[in-house]
């Protein structure tokens, strides 16, 4: 089966046959498998290992944490995506967006202000989980409307963070 997938702005063709996955015309050897709890998954591409943390947001959007670093990531198989283009349901993403926590833990700090404008990619929290700080960044260029925590507070999983608009 063929994917149009996109991780933070940037598209990839993703043909996945078996544990072979075919990214942008190259082949990849990969295995995957859940861990159990709050979506943690173990990856294994091309002999090295990480762990990701992936939400399903709805059918089409997850967020993936890998290595502290938070992706927002699209997955539209092929058929879907030539019907949405004909159709001209593509927009960009507008109004308010959420940055949540994607697992339990803890707030090590929270670099900015409300009314603060920041840029894709920008930390705006850093969360401590499993013994790993993370660094919880803005999904698109924005202006802080809301901040939800402060440092040393305790956060569950899903729970929104700061809101950006």
């Amino acid at each position: 089966m063929k994917y149009i997938t996109t991780v933070n702005d940037e598209k990839y063709e993703i043909e996945i046959n078996g544990d072979v996955v075919i990214v942008n015309g190259v082949e990849r050897k990969v295995d995957f498998k859940s861990m159990g709890k709050h979506d943690i998954y173990s990856l294994i591409i091309d002999h090295q290992s990480f762990e990701a943390v992936v939400e399903q947001r709805d059918a089409e959007h997850y967020e993936v944490l890998i290595i502290g670093d938070l992706y927002e990531v699209t997955v539209t198989d092929e058929r879907a995506l030539r019907l949405a283009s004909a159709t001209s349901n593509l927009a960009a993403p507008t109004g308010e967006v959420v940055v949540k926590s994607p697992m339990p833990g803890l707030i090590v700090d929270v670099p900015v202000k409300v009314g603060q404008q920041v840029k894709k990619g920008q930390t705006v929290v850093i969360l401590e989980s499993m013994k790993m700080e993370n660094e919880l960044k803005a999904p698109r260029d924005g202006t802080v409307h809301r901040i939800e925590v402060q440092r040393g507070a305790s956060v569950e999983q899903n729970q929104a963070l700061v809101y950006i608009t």
